[in-house]
């Protein structure tokens, strides 16, 4: 199990992991940061001046989720993670890695009032040896509070269970943190859990269009990116009738005929990825009554949207956004195309 431990800058959450440890039995704290820090020294400056957070490093939240499932699995108990997470993807994607492994998430936030956060950031002690640290420390601070308010006023009250802990100490916090997780108060998180493949895989995206002809995407909890409505396809189970299959499952909509395939194409390995063979189909076009019936069952998916191709390319990852580019190609030409790693072969 891990306890999260979220909230703002200020908020104290290393000093109440700290104290928390103590607390729940055969628990290790495991602070994300040094991940961070350690890839101040392995990635090139050119790749570190690209983001202005390491949390954008997709490196970082890989390497987040494998070194907490690393810790488990020497250790065992309960690791006690405290780390700000202020993006939902971000959230949804270490989450989702985590659930994926079988590892449950408690995520709690420590959520004092905003002028306790304002007076703890401008008593904290700047290090004397670190350059421009009062920018590089306090004002990084201060600039994440907006973040953090924008969060709290959406998605994370609903996802972590809160505890206000402006008038309390760290050790009254941790206390009142245990308490609420062996009470039960704090649930596991509920996030879909997608067995990492251990080779490669086939599965099958369906197109789904509006009657202004834009494609329907959606927003998947459990990866980065957004992405077609579809899925890997089971033992047995036919591609087509699997794209049927998960169109039924992650929209609530229900196609009547077989979708034509529009392309197949072959993604090759990128470790830790194993690659496969990618199948679009044509799902056709829903009128407007049926695309307003859309739902979303479940902790599966975020969002959807119908878009149209440019609109696509600026969510899409490159390797699927070339997969619909094609597709859109084959539907105009009214046959398949064969891809390998998104071009047309042959």
């Amino acid at each position: 199990m891990i306890v999260w431990i979220n909230g703002a800058f200020g908020a104290g959450k290393t000093t109440t992991a700290r104290e928390l440890i103590d607390l729940i039995p055969n628990s290790t704290l495991f602070d994300p940061e040094v991940i961070g820090a350690a890839l101040t020294h392995m990635l090139p400056p050119k790749r570190l001046t690209e983001v202005g957070d390491f949390q954008d490093l997709p490196i970082w939240r890989r390497l987040v989720i494998d070194t907490a499932a690393a810790l488990l699995a020497e250790l065992g108990g309960t690791l006690v993670v405290p780390m700000t997470l202020l993006r939902q993807e971000y959230r949804d994607e270490i989450f989702g890695g985590l659930a994926a492994r079988r590892i449950t998430v408690r995520h709690v936030l420590l959520a004092p009032a905003e002028t306790i956060l304002r007076e703890r950031i401008a008593g904290r002690e700047i290090p004397p040896d670190l350059p421009d640290g009062e920018i590089r420390v306090r004002q990084w601070s201060y600039d994440h509070i907006e973040p953090y308010r924008a969060a709290l006023a959406t998605w994370l009250p609903a996802d972590a269970h809160l505890v206000d802990n402006g008038a309390l100490t760290p050790y009254e916090t941790a206390a009142r943190v245990a308490e609420a997780v062996s009470a039960g108060a704090v649930p596991v998180c509920d996030i879909v859990q997608t067995p990492e493949p251990t080779a490669e895989t086939l599965a099958a995206g369906v197109l789904l269009f509006d009657e202004q002809d834009r494609v329907l995407l959606v927003d998947p909890t459990y990866k980065a990116g957004w992405e077609f409505p579809g899925g890997v396809v089971e033992p047995g189970e036919a591609p087509a009738r699997a794209g049927m299959r998960e169109v039924a499952e992650e929209t609530g909509i229900r196609l009547a005929d077989v979708p034509r395939l529009l392309v197949v194409d072959w993604e090759a390995p990128a470790p830790p990825g194993f690659g496969g063979l990618r199948l679009l189909f044509d799902g056709g076009r829903l009128d407007a009554a049926t695309a307003g019936r859309l739902l979303l069952p479940g902790p599966e998916l975020r969002g959807w949207r119908f878009v149209g191709e440019q609109e696509a390319a600026e969510l899409l990852p490159p390797v699927r956004y070339e997969r619909l580019r094609w597709a859109l190609r084959a539907r105009e030409r009214g046959a398949a195309l064969y891809l390998e790693a998104g071009v047309p072969v042959g």
